[in-house]
């Protein structure tokens, strides 16, 4: 299996004798039927399948989000939308390829579309930058919402990106105003937004497109402060305690939901969404229109209230008793944004 993660291992094994027993009976023994041993290796194979991904550790789940053939913004926007008419630039510096968007139709609705889009191969992920934006792609971002403003068009974004470019180019274009410019506007935009994290999501290089009334997840996706990796390197100074780092941070689907900082959990199917491209873009089209529906069933100034007391809520602490030398340290919950 190309791509195989450590844990699909087990699942391979079973596969490719499968397939060797199918496709070559007679090297086992000639004169016997095999569709008996075909089949209990298949129910074997469901069996060990359903054990390990209805069983993933959170590490794993990080493992799948970033999985080189989990389908990309731009595979979503094919297959979910259409008369997709993209846009390019910000009007200021540059075209950033990490950040894509245009006008499309979900369903009925006219909208605009923007992602992050990482590459598959060397040569695209150059182009894209590995799905790490730019300023001028938060700004590419920020131009096509106040389009969509300015037309009355639902936003859709779409989530998958390690975090925002970090160099030095980015900081001398200032990258942290670019962000914090997004965040503000888009709590002020009185058109719809919907934001989906669909693989990765990594600190305000997500959070830059992802003010929203409703914000959704792919079962295997996360969204996060910092990766594992950064956390472990921090808390333990060793990358080996990465997969504690991810339990730790609750940055998972589920733990996401728990604590009221992702609206619905959009659901994969077993094995991850590559292994059915077109039947999670089916569920994750059916989500969008649901909560479209809804959104666009409330006042304005309902929205912008419910948006506003959405984030305000997030990061809840507690306080000791006493004076500022006997304080404790808060006790923060994980919220996705920029440290």
């Amino acid at each position: 299996m190309k791509h195989q993660l450590d844990f699909e291992k087990p699942i391979t094994e079973l596969q490719n004798k499968l397939n060797d027993l199918r496709n070559h009976p007679e090297k086992h023994s000639l004169g016997i039927s095999f569709d008996e041993e075909i089949q209990v290796i298949e129910r074997k194979l469901e069996e060990t399948r359903r054990q390990i991904f209805l069983n993933l550790t959170p590490w794993q789940r990080v493992q799948l989000a970033r999985h080189p053939r989990r389908p990309y913004s731009l595979d979503y926007v094919q297959k979910i939308f259409t008369d997709f008419q993209e846009l390019h630039g910000d009007r200021l510096f540059a075209e950033d390829r990490a950040m894509i968007g245009g006008f499309a139709r979900l369903g009925e609705h006219r909208v605009m579309v923007i992602g992050t889009q990482k590459g598959r191969d060397t040569k695209e992920n150059i182009i894209r930058n590995f799905g790490s934006a730019h300023p001028e792609g938060y700004r590419k971002a920020l131009r096509l919402m106040r389009l969509a403003h300015k037309f009355g068009l639902p936003i859709i974004t779409l989530i998958d990106t390690a975090g925002a470019y970090p160099g030095v180019a980015a900081e001398e274009r200032h990258i942290a105003e670019a962000i914090a410019v997004n965040l503000r506007e888009m709590t002020l935009l009185e058109v719809p937004i919907i934001a989906a994290v669909i693989g990765e999501g990594g600190s305000g290089g997500a959070l830059g497109i992802g003010v929203a009334d409703r914000v959704l997840i792919l079962e295997n996706a996360y969204y996060s402060v910092i990766s594992p990796e950064g956390c472990a390197q921090i808390l333990w100074k060793d990358r080996a305690n990465t997969a504690k780092a991810a339990a730790a941070l609750k940055i998972t689907a589920n733990d996401l939901l728990s604590l009221k900082l992702v609206d619905e959990i959009v659901p994969e199917p077993l094995g991850g969404a590559h292994t059915d491209i077109g039947g999670t873009a089916a569920n994750l089209k059916s989500h969008l229109l649901k909560h479209l529906a809804e959104i666009l069933a409330l006042p304005v100034e309902a929205r912008l209230q419910q948006r506003y007391a959405k984030f305000r809520a997030h990061g809840h602490f507690t306080e000791a008793a006493g004076n500022d030398s006997q304080m404790k340290a808060p006790r923060n919950q994980e919220i996705p944004v920029s440290a």
